[in-house]
């Protein structure tokens, strides 16, 4: 595959038609060319480089990976109009985007709008090199702004060298912390308090933990590993050339295709062991955000969104419930507008939301990374889909951040509320632990 692509690059032809692409157009304006790839059977983690931006997303079940290699363009920001300045910016993109085919743009922000270390806060980018494999067939698309064709291709052969082998690190093991888990539980109590007080319905509090390899993260081995364990969950990751965050979501925030909206109302944990998924507590804390975001969707609708029946959903060990819920866009709807009215959904911030965000900025909630957030794909055309960044680690060298988080409502039990976050925490550091070795990637890169 790889010299398939090199032969692309280095064809008079690629230069020719973007060339084409060029002719007339502002210089900022960007260019995409569709090229078609030998079919095969790859996730592209062979490809991940060292020293450019990246973005991973895959959805195993369905047969579908694509990998963004450096930024065509990009733009990032923050504060509490984040979204609109994306949107807005995004627009300027789409309005002067020459392509001949498909063509995508990634995007990630994190829970809160002033967190902005070590990722950016918001951001959207159209990648340099776009790795896509649906089902099989595989293709590759390559974007430049019209100014820069020249030496955009002179530098995409040096992005496809992949990043240098690294050693699987094997987690040490950690060490326990009671004083933490104690505080974190103190949290819970406090929070059972106020929802007792009526101050809210429910809030989300989050657990960190630290962990260390005996050598530097594979990025690739960890996002193979969470292919294989959770091939039902949306397997993401962004790389910026020192930190990735990385993970497996089962949450979908939001997909737009035309004026159809379709959004995943999740909540409710049972793992093994654990009460069971059927209890009020689970049931309540489901029925919480699907009201919620039924709220948040309806002024954004040409009719009341339509809520479907809830069902059990997997993800590894864990299970959820789930409610899927459809409505039709308002005419002249973006997928920023319903970006910025669903997030937070109760899901990962609580319920009444500003109360609960209150609460958390009140008891200082850290959130690391986009965890939490969103990472998503967007289309020039206005489509797009955005998932919520659950099951993440925060990954520099030999150092990984995981984070989980629980809902507390009203007759929750603060023991069994860490015992979920564990639960939680689990799936990164079980994909951690069974990362492949690195010998393995080959089998990944035909």
């Amino acid at each position: 595959m790889i010299h398939a692509l090199l032969r692309h690059l280095a064809a008079p032809e690629t230069a020719r038609r973007m060339g084409e692409l060029a002719a007339g157009a502002p210089a900022s304006a960007p260019l995409s060319l569709r090229l078609e790839l030998p079919a095969v059977a790859t996730d592209w983690l062979h490809l991940l480089p060292a020293g450019q931006p990246w973005w991973y997303r895959a959805r195993p079940a369905h047969g579908e990976f694509r990998l963004g290699i450096g930024h065509a363009l990009h733009v990032a920001s923050a504060g509490s109009n984040r979204f609109a300045a994306l949107d807005s910016a995004f627009a300027g993109f789409c309005r002067n985007w020459r392509r001949t085919g498909p063509a995508l743009a990634f995007a990630g922000f994190a829970f809160a709008d002033d967190n902005a270390a070590p990722l950016p806060n918001a951001v959207v980018a159209i990648p340099a090199i776009l790795l896509e494999c649906i089902a099989g067939r595989c293709s590759v698309t390559l974007s430049a702004p019209a100014g820069n064709v020249g030496q955009a291709l002179a530098m995409w052969p040096s992005w496809l060298a992949g990043a240098p082998g690294l050693r699987t690190a094997a987690p040490r093991p950690a060490r326990p912390d009671p004083l933490a888990e104690q505080a974190w539980m103190a949290r819970v109590v406090a929070a059972l308090r106020d929802i007792a007080g009526g101050r809210m319905d429910k809030v989300v509090l989050t657990r960190c933990r630290q962990v260390e390899g005996s050598a530097p993260f594979s990025p690739s081995d960890i996002l193979a590993a969470l292919n294989g364990q959770q091939p039902g969950s949306t397997v993401y990751a962004h790389g910026n050339g020192q930190h990735t965050f990385l993970g497996a979501t089962p949450e979908r925030l939001v997909r737009k295709l035309g004026r159809q909206i379709h959004v995943d109302a999740l909540a409710g944990t049972a793992w093994p062991g654990s009460p069971a998924l059927a209890d009020d507590k689970n049931r309540h804390e489901q029925s919480l955000v699907v009201r919620a975001v039924v709220d948040a969707l309806t002024p954004w609708c040409d009719a009341p969104p339509l809520i479907g029946r809830p069902d059990e959903y997997p993800a590894g060990r864990l299970r959820h419930w789930r409610s899927r819920i459809s409505a039709s866009a308002r005419a002249g709807s973006t997928l920023f507008d319903l970006v910025r009215a669903l997030h937070p959904t109760p899901a990962v911030g609580g319920f009444p939301g500003e109360a609960a965000r209150r609460w958390l900025a009140a008891h200082d909630e850290r959130r690391h990374g986009w965890y939490s957030g969103g990472i998503g794909l967007l289309t020039p055309e206005g489509d797009g889909e955005f998932s919520v960044a659950l099951r993440s680690a925060l990954i520099e060298g030999r150092q990984a951040t995981l984070q989980a988080g629980a809902g507390i409502v009203a007759g929750s039990n603060p023991e069994q509320e860490l015992a979920e976050t564990e639960a939680k925490l689990g799936t990164l550091l079980a994909a951690l632990e069974s990362a492949p070795p690195a010998c393995a990637q080959g089998s990944r890169s035909a």
